[in-house]
Order: C-alpha cells, then structure tokens, then sequence
C-alpha cells in the first residue's frame, strides 16, 4: 500500500462515531443498531482478504452508477468537504476498490463495456464518444450483461440513464432488459426532462412518461419499488443509471435555475444544458450529498425487504469528476486518460459471501464487473462475443490470485495501459510518457527517458490490442 493510500484508509475509517454523526444529520442515517454496526465494523479497513468455503444461492444483482463522479468526491475516498454516509457504510459493509476504473473517459463508451464487457470499440455504437445523435448505438442483436442474465433465468430492469443509443432503433428493452423507466440520452434538465436537442426524455418502456419532478427523486422512487417486489422467485439484475452529478448543476429545490437554463433551451440554445455560466462547488456539494441520500434510500427499501443478504451490490461511476468534482491528487478529469478521467469509486457488498470493512488495491475496470456477474450468476458469455474484462469471482469468493493483466483505454486523440503499478500514457500532445503509479499516482515523474525498454514494451502491448479494435470513422 502506497503512503497516500495508508493515510487516506486512515483517514476514511478512523472515525466510525463521526461518521455515524453525519449520517444522522442527512436523515439517512444511523439509530442505534447502525451506530452499532459502525462502531462493530472497527476503525480501520483491513486488506482484502476472501472468505472461502461460504455457499449462496445466486444473487440479485444492483448495480449502481454515478454520472461524472471523480475518484476522491466520496468521503471515504478523501473528499474533505462532501460528507457521503451512506456510501460510506456500504464500504465498511463491503469491500472498497482504490485502484478502480471505467470502461472509458465519457459516459456511452463506458456504457458499452459495462453492458457487454467488452471494449467500447469492438462495436460501432462504442466509437461515439459520447453518443450525440441518433446515428448510433447498441445494437440488439448484440449480447449484454442482461440479455444473457434473462436467458439464465433472471429478471431485468434498467433505471435511469442508458446513453446507449436512441428509439426506435436502440434501447434498453430491445437489448435485454425486461423493463426499463428512464433517459436516452446523456443529459436532460432535472425537472422539465428536456434532452440536448430540446426534447421531452423520460420514459417508461419505449413511451414517454409525464413527470416534472426532480429527476433523482423520481429514479430513487422506481428503484425503491423493484427492489422491494415479489419477483415470484426469479433473482433479479437492476441497473440503476443515476444522472447526479452531471451538468446541469442544478439541486432538488432549484426551481428558478430549471427555469431559466428552460427558457434558454426553448429559446434554442444548443448548449444551454451544459451550463457553463453555472454551479459551484457548493452546489456540485448539494449534488453529491443528494446522490449519497437517494442510494441510501434504495439501499433501506433492500433491507427492508429480506433481500440484503442476497444481492450483490456494486456501486461506481461511469467515468472521472468534471468541472467541480473534488479529484485531487489526480491529474485531468473527464474525457482524459490521465488517471482523473477514468480512476473512480467502486465499492461491492455481498453479505451472503463477503466480510466487509475490506480494502483492495487491485486494479479493475468496468468490463470485468461484466464478467464477474455473469460468473456468479452461473451464465456463460456468448462464445461468438468474448468478454473483454476478466472476471473477479474467483479472487472475491474463492481467494485465487487475481489475473495478471493489462488494462487498456483509448479515446480519440489520447493512448493508455496500465500493467501493474506501470501506466503507459500518449495525450493529445503526441509524447510517449511512462508512470509508475504506486509512488507517483499524481503521473507528474515521467520515467520514459529512464525506463525506455519498459516504456516500448508497454507501447506495443498498448498497439496489439488496439489493432483488434474497429478503427475510428475518418
């Protein structure tokens, strides 16, 4: 473990009684036997370690998505100013990733590798970056995480944001999903549901659905309530896509705000939602802490019904923090390969076969959640399809070493890999760069003139797996 990954276990976990405190103080948070359970989860993390020889029936499957949330913006991730309680206690509960990743550095492409574990760009609808239009998307005849999951037996449902693609060609329910109650596309304001193009997006199934509340409230209802069903035995896989905290900066209660960035989009204004005049770090605060009160939420309907024990819960986010997310000491953001793009929160729970209060410092990125919850569902990949991302199942439940492997990204005009603590990187100015990240995660010490041997290897490692990929449309 690295020193700023001691400090920062320390830190996130020292203080069960001040967390519990905030908690309470959001609404969510713990009475007495939650405090309990705090002050029982002890004060500090310990490193990973399987517990074996435990049986379980398969899972549901909750899988949680935050939208532009960066790496540090959770409390137990180092945020000294966003208080995140119940993400918090689903750490203690679970196991917490610090060397964690998305598929991509924006949100579709990300999408992509999650729904079928694969790199954005062994399909066409991946090369968008993100999809803005209609002319692209997933295609249905392509397996997914839950059309293979449906055909084992489980049921499906996608809450919230898809940004993979728009009707009537693309959609949740033409890929796998039995339900689905949410957006197309990759913002909308959150009361009107008015998209980029000025469009009206919510929608139930392939219908539009009238509902002009807050947008985060209205998912955390839906959500709450499939979790809570009688699902007449069947395990279940929920997608739950939150839109908190991407653009438009605008909190629950900001009606005057939704009614101006309204107006502006009416009045034709193209980039009115990405609110570049707007937010703060207060309000991107707001945001975050909505976001940690809405997953609370789902989380208690769990609980309440009998199921908590049974479901494995993976929480992460789609990509690193834009404009206000708290990433220090990351360098870059969003749509950048530097690790502040694509390093972010993952935390799972699994009562039934994990300990909780757990650290690991194994690189992962969104491709091998794929693979992993197909393993422990008991579903095989489809053969003419294989999977990208390397299933975890075994290190998780079994204890067997994790896999070594590369990890590979690219978007356009930027190159990386990472192998071990070694990260190769090429950004838009052209220059090779080599990173060790364990003593340098901040990517600031450029080994590349001292390391040159290393540095080709990593490089062609990089350009073998990128020849297998669908080129980008010139």
């Amino acid at each position: 473990m690295s020193s700023y990954d001691d400090k920062l276990t320390r830190r996130a976990f020292g203080g069960a009684v001040g967390v519990t405190a905030a908690a309470a103080a959001v609404g969510l948070g713990a009475g007495p036997a939650e405090a309990a359970e705090d002050r029982r989860a002890g004060a500090e993390e310990r490193e990973f370690r399987a517990a074996r020889g435990r049986r379980s029936r398969r899972p549901n499957i909750l899988f949680i998505l935050g939208d532009d949330l960066g790496w540090a913006d959770l409390s137990s991730y180092g945020s000294p100013h966003i208080e995140t309680p119940n993400l918090d206690r689903l750490a203690r509960q679970g196991v917490r990733f610090t060397d964690a990743y998305s598929g991509s550095a924006t949100c579709s492409p990300t999408r992509f590798s999650l729904y079928t574990g694969r790199y954005p760009a062994r399909t066409k609808g991946g090369l968008a970056e993100p999809i803005a239009d209609r002319s692209a998307g997933l295609e249905p005849t392509h397996p997914t995480l839950a059309s293979l999951l449906k055909e084992s037996g489980y049921s499906t449902a996608l809450i919230g944001k898809w940004h993979a693609g728009y009707l009537p060609d693309y959609s949740p329910t033409k890929s796998g999903w039995d339900e689905f109650f949410g957006n197309f596309g990759g913002a909308l304001e959150y009361y009107s549901k008015l998209g980029l193009g000025g469009e009206y997006d919510l929608y139930e199934g392939d219908a539009e659905y009238k509902d002009l509340r807050y947008y985060t409230r209205i998912i955390t209802e839906r959500a709450s309530e499939y979790v809570s069903r009688d699902h007449h035995g069947k395990p279940w896989l929920l997608n739950l896509n939150f839109t908190t905290p991407h653009w438009p900066w605008i909190a629950d209660g900001d009606t005057e705000q939704s009614a101006e960035i309204v107006r502006r989009i009416r009045a034709g204004d193209g980039r009115a939602l990405w609110h570049q005049d707007g937010g703060s770090v207060e309000k991107y605060k707001q945001m975050v802490e909505d976001l940690d009160r809405s997953v609370g939420e789902v989380l208690k309907a769990l609980k309440r019904s009998g199921q908590e024990d049974d479901t494995l819960v993976v929480f992460s986010s789609d990509n690193g923090g834009e404009r206000f997310s708290y990433n220090w000491p990351l360098s870059g953001n969003k749509a950048s390969l530097q690790e502040g793009g694509i390093r972010v929160p993952n935390i799972v729970r699994w009562p039934a076969r994990l300990d909780g209060g757990q650290v690991s410092h194994v690189p992962v990125f969104s491709p091998d959640w794929t693979a992993t919850l197909l393993e422990v569902a008991g579903t095989r990949p489809h053969r003419a399809y294989p999977l990208d991302g390397v299933s975890l199942a075994g290190y998780l439940l079994r204890g067997e070493e994790p896999a070594e492997r590369d990890v590979f990204w690219r978007v356009r005009g930027e190159r990386a890999l990472r192998r071990g603590d070694w990260k190769y990187y090429r950004g838009k100015a052209g220059k090779d760069q080599l990173f060790h990240l364990a003593g340098d995660i901040r990517e600031q010490a450029d080994k590349a003139a001292v390391e040159p041997a290393r540095l080709a290897e990593l490089r062609a490692a990089r350009e073998s797996v990128n020849a297998g990929l669908l080129p980008y449309p010139s």
